[in-house]
């Protein structure tokens, strides 16, 4: 940690840097930041604090200067330790290199394009900004020995990132395709430490700009898991929020035999400030109020929510109080049961936060089931067979044949083929829902999130359920105590009929439990609805206290 005390220090820290640092704007960011001192010690000791690291997530940080930040110094480090660390694996292929609209990324992604061609490989650069999906489909589709997507997902505006995705030749049958898991994140960062002054890694050209086929390989691959012979009349409106999904899902959903969505207007074009949006995230409160709005104005079947790099889908439904946002947990169910009547053989996965039903509905059905860590990096290796993975944080595979990571417009496909099969029958989404809530049960889920400012009250909390292991929840005694260390800072709490799975956040400083209660229906619906979302709140309590939080 860069002492704020010492400015002589701090001073020559920045320094060091900026005599490496080959971006001039970031040079002159610096500099004023120097001239300010001693009033701008502590915003010069946060960016000189520590470097971003290199994670399973790649990197992903505020836009500033200095090394503990998104600019292009880092990035070019970055890509030097990932180009090092393909040629010390032998890995012969090109990289592909894809980038979403936000401030930085295609200058970001040219960067990185140089870096490779400088090391003597070839870099494969999108046509343009595109969502995340494709490039996960384009590094194995092209055989490329990894790939980079320059995008910072759902965060705020002034944040940007770095992910990294890997082909056959190093990703082998379970992680083409899929994002880098250990040791591989560690070794790329130990490559990236090992790296002399940034000004004697050699620079290439931009590399090979992709031609439009690449993108429209991946259309025709989504547009393929759809049934050509169901319902297709479906009024639908979606989102890209702002992000760069919009033309791709209209163009997936024409070539599936859809009628275009209307896209909400204000949110229709990529725009790095999402002005409409106080967090680019659909989980986000109020994030797809406009959305919801649409769709009443339409009259529509359904409402589709992209997350800015599209990976990631949010669904609305109509109710007869209004428009409705299912969980993801609800979607992932819905997606679930229709490829399971579509006889999809293989393994249906999801993460160990994520609904218990799916294991319940594996189970009844005959289908093979596993569970993961959280994260698609995981999902996407459960198994060769993989028919179906979801995530409750809004992700779905539903094609892991040729896309092993979340892919919202997929996804929204699906989606949409339901909807339209439901509305065929003159029903809904949530009519759908209610059939297997009557099949299987009621599984509501919550969370008890709580955001700290500092990071060891999250361990005072985990500590304190280590400690103090509940012998019952809801008056129900405890049936399993799963404790996931040294592997995962994980607990698992379960009861017959309820369940809590307690780990700290992995992008945010956060605690959550995710939550959940099963009820019969015992041929009232509404009632056990009504019970199971008293049992969550109930649930949300007791492990407020447990943990010593506020509820």
């Amino acid at each position: 940690m860069t002492d704020v005390t010492n400015l002589d220090a701090l001073r020559a820290t920045a320094l060091r840097w900026i005599t490496d640092d080959p971006d001039k704007a970031a040079r002159d960011e610096l500099y004023r930041l120097l001239d300010a001192l001693p009033g701008t010690a502590e915003e010069l000791a946060d960016r000189f604090a520590g470097r971003l690291k290199f994670g399973t997530a790649g990197l992903r940080g505020p836009l500033r200067a200095g090394p503990n930040g998104m600019n292009l110094a880092v990035v070019r480090a970055a890509a030097a330790g990932l180009a090092n660390w393909l040629d010390a694996k032998g890995a012969t292929g090109p990289v592909v290199i894809g980038y979403d609209a936000r401030h930085g990324s295609r200058d970001f992604a040219v960067e990185t394009a140089r870096v490779v061609t400088g090391s003597g490989r070839r870099a494969l650069l999108m046509p343009g900004p595109l969502p995340t999906p494709v490039t996960a489909f384009a590094v194995t589709h092209l055989d490329g020995a990894a790939a980079v997507q320059v995008t910072a997902s759902h965060n705020p505006p002034q944040d940007n990132g770095y992910k990294v995705y890997l082909g056959r030749e190093l990703g082998g049958e379970l992680g083409a395709g899929a994002q880098i898991v250990p040791p591989a994140d560690t070794e790329i960062e130990a490559a990236i430490e090992a790296l002399g002054p940034l000004s004697e890694i050699p620079l290439g050209d931009e590399g090979e700009t992709l031609d439009e086929s690449v993108l429209d390989r991946y259309l025709a691959a989504v547009a393929s898991v759809v049934d050509p012979d169901d319902p297709k009349r479906l009024a639908s409106v979606a989102t890209p929020m702002h992000g760069v999904g919009g033309a791709t899902l209209v163009k997936a959903m024409e070539r599936a035999g859809f009628a275009a969505p209307t896209l909400v207007p204000e949110q229709a074009d990529p725009d790095p400030d999402f002005p409409t949006v106080a967090f680019p995230n659909p989980e986000e409160p109020g994030a797809i109020d406009l959305l919801k709005a649409l769709a009443a104005e339409e009259g529509a079947d359904v409402a589709l929510a992209l997350d800015p790099d599209a990976d990631r889908c949010s669904v609305a439904v109509p109710t007869g109080d209004g428009w409705r946002q299912l969980s993801g947990n609800e979607v992932g169910v819905l997606l679930a049961d229709h490829w399971m009547r579509k006889g999809h053989k293989g393994t249906y996965a999801t993460t160990i936060v994520s609904t218990t039903q799916l294991k319940a509905m594996c189970e009844r059905r005959g289908f093979a089931y596993e569970e993961t860590l959280t994260g698609f990096k995981w999902l996407a290796r459960a198994g060769a067979d993989l028919a179906f993975a979801f995530e409750e944080a809004l992700g779905y595979c539903v094609a892991p044949e040729f896309l092993r990571d979340k892919d919202g417009v997929s996804a929204s496909l699906v989606v949409a083929e339901i909807a339209a099969g439901q509305a065929a029958r003159f029903a809904t989404l949530q009519d759908r829902l209610d059939e297997l809530a009557e099949e299987f049960g009621v599984y509501e889920t919550g969370q008890l999130s709580v955001r700290v400012e500092d990071l060891s009250e999250i361990d005072a909390c985990m500590k304190r359920l280590r400690a103090n292991r509940p012998a019952s929840l809801l008056d129900e005694p405890v049936t399993d105590y799963l404790d996931r260390l040294p592997d995962a800072d994980v607990v698992t709490v379960t009861t017959a009929n309820a369940r809590v799975v307690c780990r700290p956040s992995g992008t945010e400083p956060k605690l959550k439990a995710y939550l959940e209660v099963r009820e019969d229906t015992g041929g009232d619906l509404p009632a056990a609805r009504e019970r199971a979302r008293a049992g969550v709140e109930a649930l949300k309590a007791e492990m407020a206290a447990i943990l010593g939080v506020p509820h």
